[in-house]
């Protein structure tokens, strides 16, 4: 495993180095410190193990890499991830998994607003809870909440499927509950096995669009 300690390394220097070396497949950074745009950008198969807290912006833009963040870590974690693995031992702040297309994000803590705003396709699953606005115009993918969920989730929702195990808040404009049939109880299952969290599906419930604001109707003028 290839160490690059932030205390005398730059983040430059590292996400430099995650480019570019294909020769270490399993890297270490120390002393992260809170700094911001941590292994961003990597598209090579490596294994990154973050040592601590992380700012803004962390693992985003990430394909094919597994990174794991042994903290918490700031606004934007796995922004525009394509593919790979981010997992978050603590807990996230705004915006985790905005607009990512691929992937898996795992956040073992909470997480704050606006989590998977306008998500494209990935995978996040969170121990905790997470804030308002959560999953606001989200267009595909699956967002798995073990905890509550706050104000307006779903707002604006396409197609991406969320499953909450405890309670919700609000729903935003044009998110509803929708029943949980057997194939949606095998899908939360491999979701929550893929992350390692030891919860029973049955427990969840489903929220999903209701697909009345796709298309522009006068009726629904004030819910636009």
């Amino acid at each position: 495993m290839k160490t690059i300690d932030l205390s005398s390394a730059s983040v430059r220097e590292l996400n430099q180095a995650l480019h570019d070396d294909v020769q270490d497949r399993e890297w270490r950074v120390a002393r992260p410190d809170g700094k911001h745009n941590l292994a961003v950008g990597i598209n090579q198969s490596v294994s990154v193990e973050i040592e601590g807290h992380a700012g803004y912006y962390c693992a985003g833009m990430n394909q094919k890499a597994s990174v794991t963040v042994h903290g918490n870590v700031g606004v934007g974690v796995a922004e525009n991830m394509m593919s790979g693995s981010v997992r978050i031992k603590g807990s996230a702040s705004q915006a985790a998994g905005a607009t990512a297309h691929g992937g898996l994000l795992v956040i073992e803590g909470d997480a704050g607003a606006r989590c998977g705003i306008s998500m494209k396709g990935v995978d996040i699953v969170v121990g905790g809870s997470i804030g308002h606005m959560s999953c606001f115009m989200g267009q595909a993918g699956r967002l798995v909440v073990c905890g509550d969920a706050g104000d307006a989730l779903g707002d604006s929702l396409y197609e991406v499927r969320i499953y909450v195990k405890g309670s919700v808040q609000s729903l935003g404009s044009d998110c509803v509950e929708k029943d949980m049939r057997a194939e949606h109880l095998e899908e939360l299952k491999g979701l929550l096995d893929r992350a390692g969290f030891d919860e029973d599906p049955a427990s969840f419930k489903r929220y999903g669009s209701a697909r009345q604001l796709y298309n522009f109707k006068v009726d629904n003028a004030s819910a636009y």
